[in-house]
């Protein structure tokens, strides 16, 4: 049976073989630490160059010319509505009147700023919030020619928490006419077009 004989070293022996493993420790520790920031680095390179710069969204312009004088459609085609809605958009909140009818032979129509809006024929004063109202009068009849019946009530339109309306509503009409009021936030530009089946009133955010 063989023996192994172990060695007391003296403590002076003992510390200088301890430090001498250290400071290789150390070298080696820092040289592979090295190794791998310089990977790293070359490897943040590489990704940084497959990634592409993605460029800030171009500011969209909402300058318009419309002005808010009266806007009159000199057409006396007169056409029966039969939907209301609205939509908003990113420069103008925007009303649709859906009529029966062709872009050829467009409905006509009145749209302008008014101080109150009074009810047709009754000149009753309709409240209705906003700090300006656009009266919208439109060629269309709100009882059928053939029968004199009404025709149904269109459906009402929310308009609640839009930037520049606050309000809309049908108010009356006679001899063929439909009226509505608008109430928008501030006396704004707007505009009017119309396109096959359509009627469209558009009032910008902003002058």
């Amino acid at each position: 049976m063989g023996y192994s004989t172990v060695h007391n070293l003296p403590e002076g022996r003992r510390s200088e073989q301890t430090h001498t493993y250290a400071s290789y420790r150390g070298v080696v520790m820092r040289r592979i630490g090295t190794a791998l920031a310089a990977m790293m680095l070359a490897g943040g390179g590489l990704l940084a160059g497959t990634v592409p710069a993605v460029a800030a969204p171009a500011a969209v312009d909402c300058a318009v010319t419309w002005g808010s004088l009266d806007k009159t459609g000199d057409s006396v085609a007169s056409r029966r509505l039969v939907d209301v809605r609205a939509g908003q958009h990113e420069c103008f909140d925007r009303l649709v009147f859906d009529a029966q009818g062709t872009a050829a032979d467009p409905i006509g129509y009145t749209v302008r700023y008014v101080d109150v809006l009074h009810q047709d024929p009754s000149d009753v004063v309709v409240p209705i919030k906003g700090g300006a109202i656009l009266e919208i009068s439109l060629f269309s009849p709100r009882y059928d020619p053939a029968t004199g019946q009404p025709y149904p009530p269109l459906p009402s339109v929310d308009v609640t928490g839009y930037r520049t309306f606050r309000e809309f509503k049908f108010t009356g009409g006679s001899e063929g006419y439909t009226q509505a009021g608008l109430g928008v936030r501030a006396r704004l530009p707007f505009r009017v077009f119309q396109t096959a089946n359509h009627l469209v009133v558009d009032v910008a955010h902003t002058w």
